[in-house]
C-alpha cells in the first residue's frame, strides 16, 4: 500500500514498542517519518531498522512546550509540510494509591498528557493546511476501572477528553483528530511494569481478558488506518483496539 505517499509524519515514542512499529508502518506505506523520543540509543536503532526508508530522528522532551513546538517547526522546515501526528509516547506506573509519589504523578502526566497538548497545539495549523490527521494513544484503562493504575488511567482519561475536546473545537476545520485505545501490548513498557507485591488478583481479573495481548504491529496497523484517508469518516472517535477487553 502507498496510502502515505508524499506525506510527512511525526511519531512520538519512536524508540521502541508501538512507536517503533508505527514508524515502520507509515514509512513502508510511503511516508517521510520523523521519529521523536528521549531514548537516543533506541531512536537510533529504530532509524537503522528502516533499511533506507525516509526516516529521521529527533531527540526531544516534548513535555516541554518549546521542545514540542521546535520538533514540529523543524519538521515542516525540512520537509515542507506535515500530514500526520501520531502521539504514541507513553509511560506506565502501577502502585497502590497510597504509594504514589509526586515524582510518579508528574512524570506520567507530563509524558502521557502534557506532551500531547503541546504537540497538538504546534501541529494543528500545519495539519489544517494539508487536511491532515492526529492519532493519540489512549488506553482501555481510560474506559474501565483499572486497579493500581490510578495516575496512568487518569492520564489516559485525559487523552480521551483532549481528543474529544479538540475534535469539537476543530469540527469545522480540515484536520481529523482521533484516538486509539489499546489493551495490553507486548512492549518493553508492559514487560517492565510490576504490580504491588500484595496485589488482589480478584481485582485484576477484569483487566486480563480472554485473548492474547496485542503485538506492537497490531496497534500500528490501527494507527495507520485511522491516520489515513481510508478513515476520513472518523473525527473525535476513540477506537478500541483491546482484543475485546472492554466489551
Amino acid at each position: 500500500m502507498s496510502r502515505f505517499e508524499g506525506k510527512v509524519a511525526i511519531v512520538t515514542g519512536a524508540a521502541s514498542g508501538v512507536g517503533r512499529a508505527t514508524v515502520s508502518r507509515l514509512a513502508s506505506e510511503g511516508a517521510t517519518v520523523v521519529g521523536v523520543d528521549l531514548n537516543t540509543d533506541g531512536l537510533a536503532e529504530t532509524v537503522a531498522l528502516q533499511e533506507g526508508l525516509p526516516v529521521t530522528s529527533r531527540v526531544a522532551d516534548i513535555s516541554s512546550r518549546d521542545e514540542a513546538h521546535a520538533v514540529v517547526a523543524e519538521t515542516v522546515a525540512a520537509h515542507g509540510r506535515l500530514d500526520v501526528l501520531a502521539n504514541i509516547a507513553g509511560i506506565l506506573r502501577t502502585s497502590h494509591l497510597a504509594d504514589l509519589t509526586e515524582a510518579d504523578v508528574d512524570l506520567v502526566l507530563n509524558v502521557n498528557l502534557k506532551a500531547l497538548i503541546w504537540t497538538c497545539q504546534a501541529a494543528i495549523p500545519h495539519l489544517n493546511a494539508t487536511t491532515g490527521s492526529i492519532v493519540n494513544i489512549a488506553s482501555n484503562s481510560a474506559l474501565m476501572g483499572a486497579p493500581y493504575h490510578s495516575v496512568y488511567s487518569a492520564s489516559k482519561g485525559g487523552v480521551v477528553a483532549l481528543t474529544r475536546t479538540l475534535s469539537a473545537e476543530f469540527a469545522k476545520a480540515p484536520v481529523r483528530i482521533n484516538a486509539v485505545a489499546p489493551g495490553g501490548i507486548k512492549t518493553p513498557m508492559t514487560k517492565a511494569a510490576s504490580l504491588p507485591d500484595d496485589v488482589d488478583w480478584d481485582l485484576i481479573g477484569p483487566l486480563m481478558g480472554f485473548r492474547d495481548m496485542s503485538r506492537p504491529e497490531d496497534i500500528a496497523a490501527v494507527v495507520a488506518f485511522v491516520a489515513s484517508d481510508d478513515a476520513r469518516a472518523l473525527h473525535g472517535a476513540i477506537v478500541s483496539a483491546d482484543m475485546g477487553l472492554t466489551v
